[in-house]
């Protein structure tokens, strides 16, 4: 059995703590690899690497920075399959789905190569008599991630390619789930001229975070996951004295208005909602109709297309529509709370419970699953379930409906479908939510704007990508400066003046 490593100082690195977790194939069920966890020690360890490196790269210009990532892209491109292969394999999600984790990462990367414009400062001439004033953006030094298993791909280089570009150096502590990705790509960037120790990667547990979280070198952590945990994280982070961003949970609402295309909102649903096995921050989990004949029409379109939902491995190919769900463990707590909402209440329409694919018995597939006449007092309206289950909330009017999302405790995304303009410029500007989807149901921005959302679903001031991460990963100094004047009257140079 293969026993992965941590990646440092420019070299696979093997564990010493003793300690390993098993790393499965979601498809069968089998464990296919051991992965290490990292102690305080080595967590220690390569910091210290980290920081003796950053002093050089943080004085590398700009421009040589940006065409790191230059390069890093093109190997990006090149090893696009074998990545996304690596992914499917442990995370379980389809062979376009994986590529597209790879891909949306490569677009902040390529947002990155902007680096020298990015990190302008401002100057202001003849502030005062001789005085000129200037302002820098240096680089905090050591930062660090914890980010999740849904996207081993995306949501690393989410964090370390702004890092890098602004001349930091990155600790990066993946998901102990599926971390042969996380590898890959440390190896890409140092193939790409990143030199050694730049940008490391730790596997681990909540030995591992907390060592992170308590390190006095690392200037700034980025965290993806659930909400308790975020909280955690922003907590015991700024007590110690860190920047910290950290996004959480989320229970993403789609609004159908009765005059919608049905047939759009409907297709808009199917991927939304069970795209990936529902395991995205951005997933749809919550459709609510305006009207019970609205609300009708929708079902009559959700059941047919849900039923014929194609779910298997991702070595199937494009004849699959979504894989298994990470782990046994996720699979267990889904269909618990699927359970609930049938004992709450809850009309299962269409019911995944008993889905089994033949000769993957082991595996942690779950079928589609969608819930009618779902309330908010529910345990599936109120938790993430993180799966491919749908729950439909009727509302009998638009303040309903609008209600329903803005008094939900999470604010990632949500999105309306409608051919009224007006509605639809009302919800964007009234909705206290961060990323807002007219006519498009899963509203992630694109590279070169930020990510984020609001509520208990994000903590800290700034957002990720975009031009609010080149202002996480630096400091501003702002430099006054004057130099006596050696002009006379008549405009004759006084070398004196100068001496």
């Amino acid at each position: 059995m293969q026993e992965l490593t941590h990646y440092i100082n420019g070299a696979h690195v093997k564990g010493t703590s003793g300690r390993f977790t098993d790393v499965y194939n979601p498809a069968t069920g089998e464990v296919q690899a051991k992965c290490p966890l990292a102690s305080t020690e080595e967590l220690a360890h390569a910091v210290e690497v980290a920081a003796a490196a950053q002093p050089a790269w943080g004085a590398v210009n700009p421009q040589r920075r940006a065409r790191v990532m230059m390069k890093f892209v093109d190997l990006l491109n090149r090893d696009m399959d074998k990545l996304a292969e690596a992914l499917s394999r442990e995370h379980g999600k389809t062979f376009p789905d994986a590529k597209g984790d790879v891909q949306r990462g490569l677009e902040v990367v390529e947002y990155c190569i902007g680096a020298p414009q990015l990190l302008k400062g401002e100057f202001t001439d003849s502030a005062g008599p001789g005085i000129d004033m200037y302002s820098m953006r240096q680089p905090l030094g050591v930062t660090a991630g914890i980010t999740p298993f849904n996207f081993p791909a995306m949501i690393p280089m989410w964090m370390f390619a702004p890092a890098i570009a602004c001349g930091n150096a990155f600790i990066l502590k993946p998901s102990e789930r599926d971390p042969s990705v996380p590898l890959m790509l440390a190896e890409l960037m140092e193939e790409a001229g990143l030199p050694k120790g730049i940008l490391q990667v730790v596997n681990g547990d909540k030995e591992a975070v907390d060592a992170i979280l308590d390190h006095p070198v690392i200037q700034s952590i980025g965290f993806v996951g659930s909400t308790p945990i975020a909280e955690y994280i922003y907590g015991r982070g700024c007590s110690n004295g860190k920047r910290v961003q950290c996004f959480g949970g989320a229970k993403n609402h789609m609004i159908i208005m009765p005059d919608a295309d049905m047939d759009q909102a409907a297709d808009a649903l199917i991927g939304a909602g069970y795209g990936a096995a529902g395991e995205r921050c951005m997933a749809i989990s919550v459709a609510v109709p305006v009207g019970d004949e609205t609300a009708d029409r929708l079902i009559e379109k959700l059941v047919p297309r849900i039923e014929a939902l194609k779910v298997g491995p991702y070595t199937a190919g494009d004849d699959v529509d979504y894989g298994p769900v990470v782990t046994a463990a996720a699979k267990e707590k889904i269909l618990g709370l699927v359970q609930s909402g049938v004992d709450q209440g809850a009309e299962l329409v269409v019911d995944g419970r008993d889905f089994s694919l033949q000769g993957y018995e082991d595996g942690f597939f779950v079928g589609p699953h969608l819930f009618d006449r779902v309330t908010p007092d529910m345990d599936i309206y109120k938790q993430e379930i993180f799966g491919p289950v749908l729950s439909c909330v009727r509302a009998a009017s638009y303040e309903e409906a609008i209600g329903l999302a803005m008094d939900h405790e999470y604010g990632n995304g949500t999105a309306i479908f409608t051919r009224d303009g007006d509605a639809a410029r009302d919800f964007a500007n009234r909705i206290n939510i961060g990323m807002v989807g007219i006519n498009v149901p899963i509203p992630v921005p694109l590279a070169y704007h930020t990510f984020g959302g609001w509520k208990k679903s994000a903590f800290g001031d700034l957002n990720q990508h975009g031009p609010d991460a080149f202002k996480f990963y630096t400091r501003t100094k702002t430099v006054t400066s004057r130099w006596p004047s050696g002009i006379k009257e008549g405009g004759e140079f006084n070398f004196k003046a100068m001496d």
